[in-house]
Parts: C-alpha cells; structure tokens; sequence
C-alpha cells in the first residue's frame, strides 16, 4: 500500500525512485537495488541504494543487454536468480563491477507492461543465499505495480516533451512572425535568377542537402523556403538559425537542445532546432562559422539522422533535411584547414550559386517597382511614378549590398516622397553616378575577377555542362567574347 501510494503520487521518475527504494528497504533486507529500464539493446540503469548501486553502476548509466544480469530476465521473460559464480559466468565489466562491490547473490524480477518487459526490479544482498524465496511473492507485486506506473511516468515525460516542443515552436513561430522577411515572392526575369529557380524546383523533391552560395543580401533564404515549399516536406516545419548570430558557447545547445542541470543555469528542458525540425527543414544560415568542434556533431545529424541532447544519454532519432547558406569561400576554408574537409563534402551535394545583384541588371527596374508597391502601401501613400533619371541612377549603382540594400533605399526613399512622383537621395549614389568613366572601371573591375574567379574554379573549362559559360548562364560565345573585350589571358586564371 505504501509503494501504492508512491506510484500515484510520483510521475516523474527521478521522484518517483527514491519513494519506491525506502519503501522496499524497510521490508526486505538487501544491500544492492537498481531499476534498470530497456530502451532498444541497452539498459538504462538507476540504482536504489546508495552507495553501493552508485558503485555498482558507475558512470556509465547505459549497459549493453546482454552484459546485464537483468538483461538474461529479460530476454527470458522470467525471474532470475544469480549467485556469484553464475554471476562471474556472465564474464561483462558490469557484472564485475558488481562482484568488486561484494554482491553475493542476485534477483532481477521482469516489469511487465502492456506493450512488453519494460526492465527489471533488481536486489541483492553482500551474503550469499540472503534473499528468501518467500520474498519474491511481495517482489512480484511491486514490480507489477511499478510497470504500470513507470508506463505512466513514460506517458507523462512524452505529453511534457511534447508540450515542451509544441511551446518551443510557438515561440519560434512567434519569432518568425515578427520577423521581417526581405520580400514575399522572388522577383525577376534575368538569365542567372531563371537558372537557380530551375535548380531550385530540380532538388526541392528530392532529400538531398543543398548548399547555397552567394554573397550577403542576395536572397538566399528566399530560395531555402522556396525549396521547403516545393518539397514533400511543405506541410512540415521550417526552422532557420543564423548561426553567426549565436555565440559559439550557446550555438551548441541551440542546435542540439539539453536537459534540466546539463551546465549551470540548465533550470529546465530544452528542445533544439534539429529536434524542432523533425520530419521538416532546418536552414542553417552562415553555415561557414559552425566552430570546428561543434562540425562532428553536425556530420553526425546529416549522416546518422540522430543526436544526444547536452546532458542526456539517450539517443534521439529524427528525419530533417537540411539546407545551408554562406557568403564563405567554404573551399577556401577547407584548404585553411578552419572547416573539415568531410562535412563540407557531406553539405556540397547540391550546390545553388545565388547570383550578385550586378549580375543581374534587368531585375532592378522590376525590384524597385515592387519594393516601392509594397513600402508605399504599407506607409499609405500614392507613389505612381518613378522618373527615368531616377530609375538610370538605381541601375548604374553597383549595390554591394545586393537585393538588400536596394530595398533598404527604396524604403528610405518612400519615407522622403511626399507626392507620387518617387523621390530618391541621389546624393548617395553620386559618387559612382556622376562619374561615369570611374563607374565604369568599377563595373569593369569586378566583372573581370568574377570571371576570372569561375574559370579557376572550373579549371579553365569555358564550353561544356560544367564549364565556366554554363556556371556564368552565359553562351560559350558570349563568354569568349567578354574574356576578349576585358582581356583576360589563359596567364590570368591559370593556377
């Protein structure tokens, strides 16, 4: 009656053994007990006397089934008993590290659920033959007794987790609500833009992990959630993390989760973005400043489709797919030795290039017409006219920061118009406007290294699938002729 009482006061396991270990050591005399629960083929042992279980069980609270005593139990479905020779026999660490401790003798009675053997109930004594056989009657009944409840604790920790889980979401959903996205919908019509949407609706059916490259403002998480959408995943999550956002020291624990008392401050569970994630996709933003001893443990995820919380021993399956994004050279990074060679084999299955905003000229009338449809609408004003000098300016700026930056100006310059003709703070873009023949050095500055930088890559191939023109959206003829016109030698790219 008294164990009774413990079970239906206690769901949680960690009060719940302590109430379960002082009832039973008032009634029967032993020297050792353990609870050791099954998950998969191991045991989950948690020991009921002190401070010998502790020595018995040790650190490593997950012990191989059939290195258990408990395990041959369980495995036969009935009670055990084992002396020290038997337990000698079994010939394991975790049946020596019981005989170093002085056991002498040994029951392990099965906890019988619903759904299988959940474990076992063990005690042992130091003497030899000290356990009485008439006390296993009483042993049976607290052992059914406490497969109901351990069921009902497991019950409870899955409905906790999941409402931990379901709260974890609505906070980042919140989160994403609050956010600002860069725009609704992907805007253009240009050869470099048309070729990274067909890429994008190429991969997106697939499970394949896809790693998008470009610089700062170019709209790549635009095209992670494009492929989320077009995928069979779309009615699942989609969780993004910048992770040059997070500090180092907290970018684990984000990821992964922990448990209640992993490190100090650790007050109560927390499920991690992967976790979040299941069976949806995880962006992983800024990919390239993943610290070298946090990228194992991602391997691990994108290889094994499993992870451990910090804190926590048990095994966690999920399904994710996973697409990143950096502005990083992550070769460059490879051969500098700052991001392993095998995880960035692992993330390179399906590379997307996300073009620069100066690469695709013909999509800035066709942005700014948008961006200043939306900004006006939601500052309530009547913009219809964008002047032909104005729209000239926009076009000759060279936009380092990409799409980003031009919305950014259009939005500042909203804020400024007060009738319906668009006014633009042309003073910031007059440097570069004014003067045309230094713009146009500037253009042609860059233009020549990007060239000169994708024919490296392709090892000074310029036709075929995987030559400099195809990585360019540009036609073999029209690359030789720019190479020509920028007078780009074999000498330039050659390495």
């Amino acid at each position: 009656m008294e164990v009774n009482s413990a079970l239906v006061t206690h769901l949680d396991l960690e009060a719940l053994i302590p109430a379960v270990a002082d009832s039973i050591r008032r009634v029967i005399k032993h020297d050792y007990a353990s609870l050791a629960l099954r998950e998969g083929e191991a045991l989950h042992m948690y020991p009921l006397v002190a401070p010998l279980g502790q020595q018995v069980i040790g650190s490593e609270a997950a012990v191989p089934l059939r290195e258990a005593p408990s395990g041959r139990a369980i495995l036969d479905r009935e009670t055990k008993f084992f002396n020290r020779a038997q337990l000698a026999a079994i010939n394991s660490p975790f049946a020596g590290r019981m005989l170093q401790a002085g056991v002498q003798s040994l029951c392990c009675v099965p906890l019988q659920g619903g759904k299988g053997i959940l474990g076992t109930l063990n005690v042992g004594s130091t003497k030899q033959g000290s356990l009485d056989p008439n006390e296993l009657g009483l042993l049976t009944q607290i052992a059914s007794q406490l497969a109901i409840s351990l069921e009902h604790a497991r019950a409870y920790r899955e409905i906790t987790e999941l409402k931990n889980r379901l709260k974890e979401e609505k906070l980042y959903f919140e989160d994403e609500i609050r956010t600002e996205l860069n725009f609704e919908e992907i805007i253009g019509s240009d050869v470099a833009i048309r070729k990274v949407l067909t890429q994008a609706k190429t991969v997106a059916p697939t499970n394949a992990t896809v790693l998008i490259l470009g610089e700062t403002g170019t709209g790549k998480e635009l095209i992670a959630r494009a492929i989320h959408r077009m995928s069979a995943r779309k009615d699942s999550s989609f969780i993004k993390m910048n992770c040059a956002a997070i500090p180092t020291g907290l970018l684990e624990s984000e990821l992964f989760g922990y448990e209640r008392g992993a490190f100090t401050g650790a007050i109560s569970q927390k499920i991690g973005r992967i976790e979040l994630a299941d069976k949806g996709t995880l962006f992983l933003d800024e990919i390239g400043d993943i610290s070298l001893e946090l990228q194992p443990k991602l391997l691990r995820v994108l290889q094994d489709q499993e992870f451990e919380r910090l804190g926590s021993t048990r095994t966690i399956r999920v399904n994710v797919r996973l697409v990143a994004a950096t502005n990083r050279d992550l070769a460059k990074s490879v051969a500098d030795r700052q991001f392993r060679s095998d995880l960035f084999y692992r993330l390179n299955v399906f590379p997307i290039r996300m073009p620069p905003l100066r690469e695709r000229a013909e999509d800035i009338p066709l942005l700014v017409r948008y961006f200043v449809q939306k900004l006006a609408a939601r500052m309530n004003k009547q913009i219809e006219t964008i002047p032909s000098e104005t729209m000239n300016a926009i076009m000759n700026w060279s936009w380092p920061g990409n799409v980003r930056e031009l919305e950014n100006f259009v939005e500042r310059s909203v804020i400024l118009t007060e009738g319906s003709v668009l006014r633009v703070p042309l003073a910031e873009l007059r440097p570069q406007y004014e003067s045309g023949e230094q713009m146009d050095h500037t253009l042609k500055t860059t233009e020549r290294e990007h060239i000169i930088r994708v024919l490296r890559e392709s090892r000074g191939v310029v036709s075929g699938p995987t030559g400099a023109a195809a990585r360019l959206g540009l036609k073999r003829t029209t690359l030789q002729s720019k190479m020509q016109r920028l007078g780009i030698t074999r000498k330039d790219y050659e390495l």
